[in-house]
């Protein structure tokens, strides 16, 4: 099997078998969503885009932001953690984010498109290695090298590719990776868009035991949990 990677200003020309990564917080938050008893996420790249899906299914609840801070109107922000006491069974998340979900709408000419993070990356890996394609393609949605940004998402394609030829990875090195990139220093007490009690749930590893796989239909773009 081959490794290829891109970002959002290359996922576009990505084919085949995509992994789009979100280590903070997208897909961690994602799965939160799935463990707590969501079926189906709908995502999307913009704004406007998910109030009108909202009136167009009700009951239906936004969770997102943009640059980390929740959008106002949206019903929830982009923390795992704000989730836990929450009741999210049989709910439908619309959920927009300024690098995850964009990653995954921007793959248009990808084949089978995977949603991932820590938390469930060796449930992805066991679900690709079922599908056996020739070659992975890892997005780092966060990846904006000249700006400083992404090295999370870096880590955890480092964890994948480890995985996948049986290599071995020191997580503790992944694990300071995560808190020192850029993204990771904002979880430092001092905002409540970036609760420390996060980085407890993003750095779990293997917390859930499903891959989360994107389906499209009627040009939507539905993430469910494949177990």
């Amino acid at each position: 099997m081959k490794f290829a990677r891109a970002d959002l200003k290359t996922c576009g020309e990505a084919e085949g078998l995509v992994v789009a990564i979100d280590v903070l917080r997208a897909f961690t938050t994602a799965a939160c969503f799935f463990a707590g008893g969501v079926e189906e996420i709908i995502l999307v790249s913009g704004v406007d885009e998910a109030f009108a899906l909202r009136e167009h299914f009700p009951g239906s609840l936004i969770a997102g932001e943009i640059d980390g801070i929740q959008v106002e109107g949206f019903d929830l922000g982009n923390s795992p953690a704000a989730l836990t006491d929450l009741d999210l069974r049989g709910r439908r998340i619309i959920q927009r984010t300024s690098a995850g979900t964009q990653g995954v709408v921007r793959a248009q000419k990808a084949g089978i498109i995977l949603a991932a993070a820590l938390t469930n990356v060796s449930a992805t890996v066991r679900h690709i290695q079922k599908l056996a394609p020739p070659e992975v393609t890892f997005i780092l949605t966060g990846y904006w090298p000249e700006e400083g940004w992404g090295d999370e998402d870096a880590a955890c394609a480092d964890v994948f590719e480890a995985l996948f030829t049986g290599k071995p990875f020191d997580r503790d090195s992944v694990i300071r990776r995560v808190l020192a990139s850029r993204s990771g220093r904002h979880y430092d007490g001092t905002h409540p868009s970036f609760p420390l009690a996060d980085l407890d749930i993003v750095l779990d590893f293997d917390r859930f035991d499903f891959a989360m796989r994107v389906f499209k239909q009627n040009s939507l773009f539905l993430l469910r949990p494949v177990h």
